[in-house]
């Protein structure tokens, strides 16, 4: 079950309309997915291929589904038919292949650029000049059918709450950086970036996406 009942409605009050709460449900059987889905949640977050697309055939056709793991070029096929959002784009040929599989299927798939802003060297997603590179390749060769709508980050996983926010803070200094580009198809809106351990301080840097799994869904066992 839900691990509190109250949480979903005092966290979407928390947060406000204007940002928007994916609820992280990797791992999650269906009937906690449909609980949250009952009252009101549509976006749902999933790290693994073949997990989402197992899912997106059991469960309601309204839901927003986000992949929000780490993406291999041979595996956009499987979810670009229905993927709602995805948050890691992390290189130019990844996002080439999600412009050649919504081709495939008459459609034009939302993206967020990964960008790495972590101490971890595990972490996924741009520096700083691979961002400026592939910005500069879209100029000179468009994608059409990828629409870039913002940027997201994964913080530390440190106690740290002032190194917490100074990556969150160099994050959103390269989104308002970036938001003044005019490309087709390249419009940065959302800034993805705060997860249960620190969306409170992704909020306050100017997130305007959370991913919250375990204060939703308990911790994972």
């Amino acid at each position: 079950m839900i691990s509190e009942p109250t949480i979903y409605s005092t966290l979407k009050q928390e947060i406000g309309p204007d940002v928007t709460l994916v609820a992280v449900s990797k791992t999650k059987p269906i009937d906690q997915i449909l609980a949250l889905y009952e009252k009101g949640q549509r976006a749902f977050g999933e790290n693994y291929v073949q997990e989402l697309i197992e899912k997106q055939a059991l469960l309601p056709d309204d839901i927003q589904w986000h992949f929000i793991g780490h993406l291999q070029t041979n595996k956009v096929k499987y979810i670009a038919p229905f993927v709602h959002l995805i948050h890691g784009i992390d290189s130019l040929k990844l996002l080439r292949e999600v412009n050649k599989e919504a081709v495939k299927n008459k459609r034009s798939i939302s993206v967020l650029l990964q960008i790495h802003i972590a101490q971890e060297e595990t972490k996924f997603g741009l520096n700083e000049q691979e961002l400026e590179a592939l910005i500069t390749q879209l100029q000179e060769q468009p994608l059409l059918h990828v629409k870039i709508i913002g940027m997201m980050g994964m913080a530390s996983f440190s106690e740290d709450t002032e190194q917490v926010r100074r990556e969150f803070h160099y994050l959103k200094a390269l989104f308002n950086r970036y938001q003044s580009i005019h490309l087709p198809n390249f419009e940065l809106k959302q800034l993805s970036m705060g997860m249960s351990s620190d969306y409170k301080i992704a909020l306050s840097e100017g997130s305007t996406m959370i991913r919250i799994g375990s204060l939703l869904f308990g911790s994972r066992f």
